[in-house]
């Protein structure tokens, strides 16, 4: 069994989803998001980083997956994307776990079946995969959609010698702790 956290990084409201490998299938374990209350900079960045570490410490993920950061046509809002990622990815990096990074077509492509799916046929995919009763909050169904990407991901980053086994069977990627 790994257990996975996808994150779907956002400066106003990240989500977060934590999924499971059971044998031949994939569990929910627990999804949301974090919605950021300040306005500043600094203590959005904040909020992010100290949330994530509460949900990891909690939860005990074995590995991250991260949406990457796509090209916004507003500058500034690509900015402020890449600082929350970064808050978010050295918050579960300094608990020592691997983080891998997926572009939003190849999670689209890999959930959905298309590169260029719409967030509703994500979210339609997210339910039926997980079994999910009612409907998700699109941020959270995205960080599931990403922790989706990466369960099924697993065996080629491993077979490119990008993941490495360590103590207890685990699988991590090569050159972290």
């Amino acid at each position: 069994m790994i257990r996975i956290l996808g994150v779907d990084p956002g400066s106003q409201l990240t989500g977060y989803g934590i999924i499971e490998t059971q044998a031949n299938r994939l569990v929910c374990v627990h999804s949301g998001c974090i919605r950021i209350k300040l306005s500043d900079l600094a203590g959005r960045l904040l909020q992010i980083y100290t949330a994530l570490g509460e949900i990891t410490d909690e939860f005990k993920p074995h590995e991250v997956a991260v949406e990457s950061v796509f090209v916004h046509r507003n500058v500034e809002s690509a900015l402020k994307l890449g600082q929350a990622r970064g808050a978010a990815i050295t918050s579960v990096a300094m608990r020592g776990l691997p983080v891998i990074e997926y572009t939003p077509s190849t999670i689209k492509k890999t959930v959905a079946g298309r590169g260029n799916a719409t967030k509703r046929q994500v979210q339609h995919m997210v339910k039926a995969l997980l079994n999910l009763p009612g409907k998700q909050q699109a941020d959270a169904a995205d960080a599931l959609a990403v922790a989706i990407c990466h369960a099924n991901s697993r065996g080629a980053l491993r077979n490119s010698g990008q993941l490495a086994v360590r103590r207890g069977g685990r699988w991590r990627l090569k050159g972290l702790p």
